[in-house]
């Protein structure tokens, strides 16, 4: 007889309460600060409001969930009668979360598997897809975990940031890196490939960013991925941060010039992403997936 295996992700997926509804699926919020308070996406505010506050100043930091927000959540599910538990949550390169559902995790013997497949944003949300897949094909959640923590490496995302204020904010240039770099308009590209957020590229000006982001994500795919492409596994995604219609338009557009025929995933990303990079970011990201 198959297990009944809930899927759990957190809301740095792009997913949305509604989605994770549709999808079958269980959602663990991010909270995040602002001001001081803590808010969570969706529930406390909508984006318009969150990037509202961030143009007037507003402090703004991210959090992880605390222990009792996720046991209590695991703990209602396993009482709605599921077997066991796989949670994907973002990636334990750039949060602490993961490892500490890892901990939280030892207190369930073995119903409860953490995932850690180094994804974020919208490969992170072609993983959830991916663990609905195996689960009906009638895997567990252990290996539902192998298969996804395998599979982690076979990712790729680039994200051209419109202002350098957040990432000032945040440590990840100085006060006068940034003053220059205004001035200069300089763009920056940064790219995760698996764990932190490195710096990739600086260019004058969103339209050369755009470039090099799709320059190197075709380096990816006729490299890394070219094995993978040819047998119909890899996913081509767009994320974005509170960007205007017309400007999401015309980066898709872009998008599916340079790699035409392709089944585009197109999401925001989260809030709490945004805090750190700000609006106007346009990204790029490609990930292995079961076809």
């Amino acid at each position: 007889m198959s297990q009944k295996i809930a899927i759990v992700t957190d809301s740095n997926s792009g997913i949305t309460q509604q989605q994770a509804k549709e999808l079958g699926i269980f959602m663990m919020r991010m909270p995040f600060f602002i001001n001081g308070e803590v808010k969570y996406q969706e529930t406390d505010m909508t984006v318009k409001e969150f990037y509202d506050a961030l143009d007037a100043g507003a402090e703004v930091s991210t959090s992880q969930p605390s222990p009792g927000d996720v046991m209590d959540m695991w703990e209602g599910i396993l009482g709605q009668g599921y077997d066991d538990i796989i949670y994907i949550p973002m990636s334990s390169g750039l949060s602490e979360s993961c490892n500490s559902a890892k901990v939280f995790a030892e207190d369930y013997d073995g119903r409860v598997e953490i995932a850690d497949n180094h994804r974020i944003s919208v490969t992170m949300e072609q993983s959830v897809y991916d663990a609905l897949k195996y689960a009906k094909q009638g895997m567990n959640a252990f290996e539902i975990k192998n298969r996804l923590e395998k599979e982690a490496y076979d990712a790729s995302i680039y994200i051209a940031v419109d202002t350098l204020a957040y990432l000032k904010k945040g440590g990840r240039v100085t006060a006068a890196a940034a003053a220059i770099g205004t001035v200069l308009n300089l763009k920056p590209v940064l790219t995760i490939q698996g764990e932190k957020l490195d710096a990739y590229a600086k260019e004058r000006g969103m339209k050369k960013a755009r470039h090099v982001m799709i320059k190197a994500m075709q380096k990816d795919f006729e490299e890394r991925f070219a094995e993978l492409d040819k047998q119909g596994r890899m996913r081509l995604c767009i994320a974005y941060s509170h960007v205007d219609d017309e400007t999401l338009q015309s980066w898709i557009d872009e998008v599916n010039e340079a790699f035409p025929g392709r089944n585009l995933l197109i999401s925001p990303l989260s809030l709490s992403i945004g805090c750190h990079i700000g609006p106007g970011a346009l990204a790029i990201a490609a990930c292995r997936m079961e076809p």
